[in-house]
């Protein structure tokens, strides 16, 4: 008994045991719910929606990571306008080359929106991300007029719908290039450093002569970036722009980063951990659906995972403090 209550005890202390156990538990009763669960199809479609996840959640854990109580409730709503603003530039007669610089340029733009209103001007994460969705969603909805545009060319579909080797393309081409580029940034450069010093304690990082605004600043853009670069896949994949496309996916995202061992209160946490959350949500989601499970009861089981990863990780933080 004492091993056993040892072995559990290191799984649950230990991020990323913990998430590759719980990956393969839901796996496991996932698949005994419909026999469509585990199909190459199925499979194919989660890592492709997972894949957009992945990208929203990179930008989302950065800024968490920041501290200071960081959250960045638009992202949702960047991807969606962004979205939108390129499928317009599409139909107005831009090239794809130019109609995606001008989705990128809008993402980061909406992105140091954020960054201003936080960093500079001292608004709460909370309240200034949740008032610049409802304008960016808003924004979307009167461009396109509630109806999604369509007319792109065919041989788009190559980065949303096809796939090299068995692996989508938007997972292979940009999903891990994006994490490996996150992960060295945030790892390996003085930028990286300085976010985790001002995610743990702001004070010291001012102290040690960190411009505190604009490094927060920089991660709202690539926020944004992020979230313009997965509204380009979304229209790729559904091959057409909505406004509503991005709702909800902020819950998802900062469900991924607090799942993924990314601090609530910031300066403590690994991407890696984020990448493993994506699966245990996009593999529950998918299943849940195949499952014909209610779509309120869908959302019910995202919020208890939320709360269960914040439980979680108290419990862990103070397992180091012990």
């Amino acid at each position: 008994m004492i091993k056993i209550k040892k072995l559990l005890t290191n799984v649950v202390t230990s991020r990323t045991s913990f998430l590759i156990s719980l990956l393969l538990f839901i796996i496991i009763i996932l698949s005994f719910s419909s026999p469509y669960f585990l199909s190459i199809s199925n499979l194919l479609e989660i890592t492709q929606f997972g894949a957009v996840l992945a990208i929203v959640a990179l930008g989302e854990a950065l800024i968490i990571l920041s501290g200071n109580e960081g959250i960045d409730l638009s992202v949702g709503a960047i991807l969606s306008l962004s979205g939108v603003l390129f499928g317009l530039a599409i139909n107005n007669g831009f090239s794809m080359g130019a109609a995606i610089i001008i989705t990128i340029l809008s993402g980061i733009l909406l992105g140091c929106i954020n960054g201003i209103l936080i960093a500079y001007i001292g608004i709460p994460p909370l309240i200034g991300t949740l008032g610049t969705m409802y304008i960016y969603s808003s924004l979307a909805l009167y461009l396109t007029g509630g109806t999604p545009i369509s007319g792109f060319p065919q041989y788009f579909r190559i980065l949303g719908q096809k796939n090299t080797f068995g692996i989508p393309n938007q997972v292979l081409f940009v999903a891990i290039p994006i994490f490996i580029f996150t992960y060295f940034i945030i790892k390996r450069t003085s930028f990286g450093r300085k976010v985790y010093l001002v995610g743990t304690n702001d004070v010291a990082a001012r102290l040690a002569t960190i411009n505190t605004p604009k490094v927060r600043m920089a991660l709202y853009a690539y926020s944004g970036f992020l979230a313009s670069i997965a509204s380009i896949i979304m229209c790729s994949w559904l091959m057409t722009a909505r406004a509503d496309v991005g709702n909800g996916l902020e819950l998802q995202a900062v469900t991924v980063s607090v799942l993924g061992g990314i601090n609530i209160k910031g300066g403590e946490g690994n991407l890696s951990g984020v990448m493993l959350a994506v699966l245990i949500i996009t593999i529950t989601s998918s299943g849940l659906q195949i499952a014909n499970v209610n779509s309120i009861w869908q959302l019910a089981i995202l919020g208890f995972i939320l709360i269960f990863a914040v439980l979680l990780n108290q419990y862990i933080v103070d397992k180091k403090v012990a």
